[in-house]
């Protein structure tokens, strides 16, 4: 039995959660957000509470039960909330801004570097700090992916762009590691 999957989800004042067939929408403040769920996965709205139950006991359908229940959870902390993940850059010269809906990052190339921001992603630099904002957690994890990928942290110098809770370990250099 997955612990997780067994807890039922709490529907918080001013959300509208609707079921239709296997497809659930979430509706709140800041947007609204649909997903889904597989048909190994009963769901059942009841009240001010979402129960997910397998239908089947095995593998597949117990692999499921808890991720669906923390991703409808998401959902519903994203449309009341709202979510952010957090990106520093480091290095000398390097700069973000942000113009229109884009932002623009100029780390050490020839050119600068575009990254369009898809619908319900909101971008906000401050310094050296790059900041992804929306209601849709999967997504903002994945843009931020792919900025950081744009120009990974490099272990020497740490130079680059990197999660503000990732450590960086450095390594020592030619010189160092010469001598020893």
């Amino acid at each position: 039995m997955s612990r997780i999957g067994r807890t039922p989800i709490q529907i918080l004042n001013g959300v509208e959660a609707k079921l239709n067939g296997q497809e659930i929408g979430i509706k709140g403040p800041k947007g609204s957000l649909s997903m889904k769920v597989l048909d190994e996965i009963k769901i059942e709205i009841d009240g001010s509470e979402i129960k997910l139950t397998p239908v089947v006991m095995d593998n597949k359908s117990r692999a499921f039960w808890g991720l669906t229940r923390t991703l409808i959870a998401n959902m519903i902390d994203g449309v009341t909330k709202g979510f952010e993940k957090r990106l520093e850059i480091n290095g000398v010269g390097f700069k973000a801004r942000v113009e229109g809906r884009d932002l623009i990052l100029d780390v050490g190339f020839s050119h600068p570097v575009k990254i369009e921001a898809p619908q319900g992603i909101d971008f906000k630099v401050e310094k050296n700090v790059i900041i992804v904002m929306g209601i849709d957690k999967e997504l903002i994890g994945q843009i931020a992916a792919s900025i950081r990928r744009v120009r990974p942290p490099e272990p020497y110098k740490g130079k680059g762009i990197k999660y503000s809770t990732e450590v960086i370990k450095k390594k020592l250099g030619k010189k160092a590691a010469g001598a020893a």
